[in-house]
């Protein structure tokens, strides 16, 4: 039998602002050594040295892309290993009509039975504290009051977190949502309800139009009255007026920065 691969990730200790009464309860939180984009997937499959071209190893993900495409769009639930995935519908029909205004399509993703696996054979290694990050730890829809990450245009969204408070002249501060498209709505300051260190609540714009968005929160906020010389950054996928995909395991996309400028995956999801 082949012996498993065996995995490791480090993690440090954080405060957890939610238990505020409570200063010895701790969270951890995994350490992020960087964003593995599919150029870098298909690098590390060049280094397996499977003795496979760049060209073919390439060849062979986008394949695999298209036939997941073409059997989900077509009906089939997928087991890919890693994960599972099938399609549903939203919305109501009316006149039993397929309306695009009205109706969508949407693929649901779980946990599948190989990463499973991976994180029983997954150490978690305990590297010591973490310093003062910005991380987003909650969040919550007024109209709804759901905390899944779903909003609701017009309406107050709120995010719990450390560190938050928008605050700095460098011209990145603010909030930015982002569509799938890459059109990019700031957030204005008329929009701001609450900018507090652990909870900013702004006002979704009216007219935004559903779908998902990357919530990008940058602020020099370095806890009380400090500023600090860089920007720092945390994102977060929403979902204006549609829901997130179900994974099984709680959103893994969004993101923090445990260091001035630099990027990490959110701790609490």
């Amino acid at each position: 039998m082949a012996t498993e691969i065996k995995y490791q990730i480090n993690g440090q200790l954080m405060d957890n602002t939610v238990t505020k009464d409570n200063t010895e309860d701790v969270i951890l939180v995994p350490v992020s050594i960087g964003a593995a984009d599919e150029e870098r997937i298909i690098s590390e499959m060049v280094a397996e040295d499977s003795g496979l071209r760049r060209e073919t190893i390439l060849h062979v993900h986008e394949l695999e892309k298209r036939i997941v495409k073409r059997l989900l769009m077509s009906g089939y639930s997928v087991n890919a290993g890693l994960y599972y995935a099938s399609t549903s519908f939203r919305g109501v029909i009316e006149n039993s009509a397929w309306n695009p205004q009205k109706n969508s399509i949407t693929v649901n993703f779980q946990m599948g039975a190989d990463l499973r696996q991976a994180i029983k054979n997954t150490t978690v290694n305990i590297i010591g504290e973490k310093g003062a990050a910005i991380y987003i730890g909650g969040v919550a829809d007024a109209a709804t009051r759901a905390q899944d990450a779903t909003a609701t245009a017009g309406r107050a969204f709120t995010l719990t977190g450390r560190n938050l408070r928008v605050a700095g002249t460098a011209e990145e501060v603010g909030i930015t949502l982002t569509s799938e498209s890459g059109a990019m709505t700031r957030i204005t300051d008329d929009l701001f309800v609450v900018n507090d260190p652990s909870k900013v609540i702004f006002i979704i714009p009216a007219t935004l139009a559903d779908g998902t968005y990357r919530l990008r929160l940058t602020t020099q906020y370095g806890g009380g009255n400090r500023l600090l010389k860089s920007v720092r950054t945390v994102e977060k996928l929403i979902y204006v007026g549609t829901t997130p995909p179900s994974t099984g395991g709680g959103e893994t996309t969004g993101g923090g920065s445990g260091s001035d400028g630099d990027q990490e995956k959110n701790p609490l999801g």
